[in-house]
């Protein structure tokens, strides 16, 4: 089996994808914008080969990089990235090549544009906030905002995480919305009191759900983004029963097969009227690619499992060839910056909490910018246990 890998070596976790797929017995290729000698000595030897662009965006150098492979190495039978940002392109490079074991460019609306998931969730039977495209017309915008109140959210329908996300508070700011040029449309919504619960996971090609894990997001992710407040987020123990009925719903109602997936919801912690009561899960948006970060490593802590081995097996064998029946943890990533003075320092928290520390380090280029400079990965027996230690570790 001929795998293209794209941008092998960003996230950093990725060429954990690549090392179980030439476990499995897949010669895989990558192609990326980094110099092969800075990849990762894991990654190199994961991949039968290299091929560096200098731009990735530029569609023709990619189309280039797998002409060469393909004529190398004979048909490619898979090509993937894993990465939302790469993913229309990923679906145009497998229609270019006639590689059908992947999503196409038919159905990137549904998978990328906000307004059009909506559709999906509703099938489901799962809520969504109210919403609005702009379309260059104010004065149905201004109705949107008579009719929802503020505040809103804006942000573009077809985006990638927080980037360029906004709120909006009272008229002013949705005069300056509409006064912008903007390079790409957006979409408004009305304001929805919850955390972010993210069911994540993999399924096979008959659409069903071979492993699944849960994390829940209690702040904020915008003010911890775009204003540097307390960085933290938790894969759960187990996945609520509420969860695991929304997700499936969600994935049937897409279709989805033979891919990993991060769907997100809201869990109310305020009633809304036309949404549902306190603890009701609300549709926000999916993402049909593992989720950021070091989230896949977190599932993997609180499970037992090694998510990147079976996402492998689901490539080539269509099932699980690893079981995971160990102990569960709830998992939590907790972010420090650089600006904050906290209480206690790196060595003080890996004394104190020992074996429970999974992972800690620094973070660099842009996931510095959106998940702190340092960084720690803790796991807990109990929500209590892990909220002491967010607490304790976050100390200022």
């Amino acid at each position: 089996m001929n795998f293209v890998f794209i941008s092998p070596q960003f996230p950093f976790v990725y060429r954990h994808f690549c090392q179980r797929l030439k476990g499995n017995g897949v010669n895989v290729l990558g192609i990326g914008d980094c110099a092969y000698d800075l990849l990762h000595p894991e990654l190199k030897n994961a991949l039968t080969e290299y091929y560096k662009v200098s731009d990735m965006a530029d569609y023709d150098q990619m189309l280039r990089a797998v002409a060469y492979f393909t004529f190398k190495y004979g048909k490619i039978d898979y090509l993937e990235s894993n990465n939302e940002y790469w993913m229309e392109q990923d679906a145009r490079l497998r229609q270019d090549f006639h590689i059908t074991s992947g999503l196409q460019p038919d159905d990137m609306q549904k998978f990328k544009h906000k307004s059009a998931m909506k559709e999906y969730y509703a099938k489901a039977g799962i809520p969504t906030a109210r919403w609005h495209l702009l379309d260059g017309n104010r004065q149905a915008a201004l109705d949107f905002a008579r009719t929802v109140g503020y505040p809103m959210v804006a942000k573009p329908d077809n985006g990638v995480g927080a980037a360029g996300n906004m709120t909006l508070r009272c008229d002013e700011d949705l005069y300056r919305l509409l006064d912008m040029e903007l390079d790409t449309q957006y979409i408004m919504e009305e304001f929805v009191s919850g955390e972010v619960s993210a069911f994540d996971g993999i399924v096979n090609g008959k659409g069903e759900i071979v492993f699944c894990a849960n994390h829940v997001t209690t702040i904020s992710i915008m003010d911890m983004v775009h204003n540097h407040g307390p960085m933290y987020y938790s894969v759960l123990k187990d996945v609520p029963w509420d969860m695991l009925e929304a997700g499936k719903a969600v994935l049937q109602s897409f279709g989805l097969k033979k891919r990993s997936f991060h769907l997100e919801f809201f869990r109310l912690t305020e009633a809304k009227e036309g949404l549902g009561k306190v603890g009701d899960i609300v549709g926000l948006e999916v993402n049909m690619r593992p989720a950021g970060g070091y989230t896949p490593d977190m599932m993997n802590y609180a499970t037992s499992a090694d998510y990147y081995q079976l996402w492998a097996d689901m490539i080539c064998y269509d099932e699980p060839r690893h079981g995971y029946d160990g102990q569960r943890f709830f998992c939590a990533y907790i972010g420090r910056w650089d600006e904050i003075r906290y209480w206690h320092s790196h060595d003080e928290v890996c004394a104190r909490y020992g074996w429970r520390v999974k992972d800690s380090g620094r973070l660099q280029g842009i996931l510095a910018g959106t998940m702190g400079d340092d960084f720690f990965i803790v796991v807990a027996d109990s929500a209590e246990e892990r909220d002491e230690m967010i607490r304790w570790i976050l100390e200022s």
